[in-house]
């Protein structure tokens, strides 16, 4: 895998995590691994509900979160942005972009909004969902969990920058 992370502080409380990784797929392919309920299901969450912008979606995650979304921009099959637990003190933003680079596609993931103390979980978990963005792609099984409990320990002595 060549996932790259960075965790930022944004606030005194509030921080975001960003985390980047090539596929050997092509843009569309991709768009529709993120965007389509049954090729979601196989890497990071069951959805369900009401899958347009503005739209709110019930997502529950291979990484055990539950919650809401609403979808605020879907622009095919480059950018999209989410609003995760709209109207809570959880509230944060999801936004990924997609980037055609050749017969390679770059995916960048970012969630803003996180608590800081909570940066390095999120990051690791973040990292193991996209590597299993990848194995879903080559059809193998999700290893979210044993991945997140490996990446934790280097998560928690990365720089919030």
């Amino acid at each position: 895998m060549r996932t790259t992370s960075t965790m930022r502080a944004l606030t005194e409380e509030r921080g975001s995590v960003r985390v980047e990784d090539v596929y050997d797929t092509d843009i569309h392919d991709l768009w529709q691994a993120c965007t389509t309920p049954d090729r979601l299901a196989r890497w990071i969450a069951d959805v369900s509900g009401d899958l347009h912008v503005g739209g709110t979606v019930r997502a529950s995650l291979t990484s055990t979160w539950e919650g809401s979304l609403r979808i605020e921009v879907c622009e095919p099959p480059h950018h999209l942005l989410l609003t995760m637990e709209p109207g809570t003190d959880d509230e944060t933003e999801l936004e990924a972009w997609l980037t055609a680079e050749g017969e390679v596609t770059r995916l960048v993931v970012e969630e803003r909004g996180l608590l800081l103390h909570g940066l390095y979980s999120h990051g690791a978990g973040w990292q193991a969902h996209l590597e299993d963005l990848g194995r879903s792609l080559s059809g193998q099984p999700s290893a979210w969990r044993a991945r997140w409990t490996e990446l934790k320990p280097t998560y928690q002595t990365m720089p919030v920058t």
